[in-house]
């Protein structure tokens, strides 16, 4: 089968590629950079095959483009069957002579003009990786709690369900994964809550840790993804989480465990998002803009309002200690743990 996948110079892009070959199909990676896209590459298939799961395969072809204005789509779409769309737009770009439009709407033109040269080329099926909305705990459980009966979403998820609805709508065939945090070494959601256990000695954490979630492994959200290459679904959403449903808070405990740190807790009690974010963004080293959207999202629980994807897709999920002990084993093999 003949594949493209956009972001493939990015986390869950540059995984995917290496699983796409392994399976015999022929792979077009697209991105803005193909420099950038051939290191993120050479980087995963070298895991792969230390992993016993990339031993043949045609190679990957790099087509250099832009979703957002366009460049490239036409001649990467042409003749394929499965189109992955894994671009997000949350962070600046580096591209000085790129448009500096908000985030949402550089998302939006971007989504609507993938799905324009999608529908030209024939293509026949979209698989898009967007995020789960937040939703409110039961009235028994906020019982106590300031916890309000419905939550906001924020720009960023509201962002990925609008791509969501232009992608699926564009495609019939098409299908949409919609996971929390992903747990492996380039996420940055993870890389953000490794630096903090890393730098901060004692965790001072916002009311937002008592928040549930369901992270996922790379491995498995990789798997899932390969598998709606020909999943007999029809165009639909899927909600995707791990086995083990977990606060932030306790998210952090076990990064901290695991790696054999002793991270005392003092819980602020409130939020105050813009300013959080940004003192995070700056002991991780991380975008503030990035960290701000994403933190925005943390306004209710990102748990699957079902949890038969797995099933569906014939994955078997790892658990968040193993997520999380393979993550930073990966890691630390490409760029030492300053505190292991």
């Amino acid at each position: 089968m003949r594949i493209l996948v956009t972001g493939a110079s990015g986390f869950v892009g540059s995984l995917l590629v290496p699983r796409l070959r392994a399976e015999g199909h022929r792979v077009l990676a697209f991105g803005r950079e193909p420099a950038r896209v051939s290191a993120s590459l050479a980087r995963t298939s070298a895991s792969a095959r230390r992993a016993g799961e990339l031993r043949t395969g045609a190679e990957v072809e790099i087509v250099r483009g832009d979703v957002l204005t366009g460049e490239g789509l036409a001649r990467a779409l042409a003749d394929v069957e499965v189109a992955y769309y894994l671009v997000h737009s949350m962070e600046r770009s580096r591209d000085p002579h790129s448009p500096s439009s908000p985030f949402p709407e550089r998302e939006s033109v971007a989504a609507e003009r993938f799905a324009e040269h999608a529908v030209r080329a024939g293509v026949r099926r979209i698989v898009y990786l967007g995020g789960v909305t937040p939703s409110p705990r039961p009235s028994a459980e906020r019982e106590g709690r300031s916890e309000p009966a419905s939550v906001r979403v924020s720009r960023h998820l509201a962002s990925r369900e609008h791509v969501e609805r232009v992608l699926l709508a564009a495609v019939p065939d098409s299908l949409a994964l919609r996971a929390s945090i992903v747990i492996g070494a380039r996420s940055r959601s993870f890389r953000l809550l490794v630096h903090l256990v890393e730098r901060l000695p004692v965790l001072t954490l916002p009311a937002w840790h008592t928040l549930r979630t369901q992270p996922l492994d790379e491995r498995d959200v990789v798997e899932m993804l390969l598998a709606c290459a020909d999943a007999r679904l029809p165009r639909r959403s899927l909600d995707v989480g791990g086995p083990d449903v977990l606060t932030y808070g306790e998210m952090l405990e076990t990064i901290a465990e695991l790696m054999l740190l002793a991270r005392p807790k003092i819980s602020l009690g409130v939020n105050l998002t813009p300013f959080t974010a940004r003192v995070a963004a700056a002991i991780a080293g991380e975008d503030p803009e990035l960290v701000v959207a994403l933190m925005e999202g943390l306004q209710g629980d990102l748990l699957p309002a079902a949890d038969d994807a797995a099933e569906l897709l014939g994955v078997r999920l790892h658990s968040f200690s193993s997520a999380v002990e393979h993550a930073l084993a990966e890691w630390d093999r490409h760029e030492p743990l300053a505190a292991r």
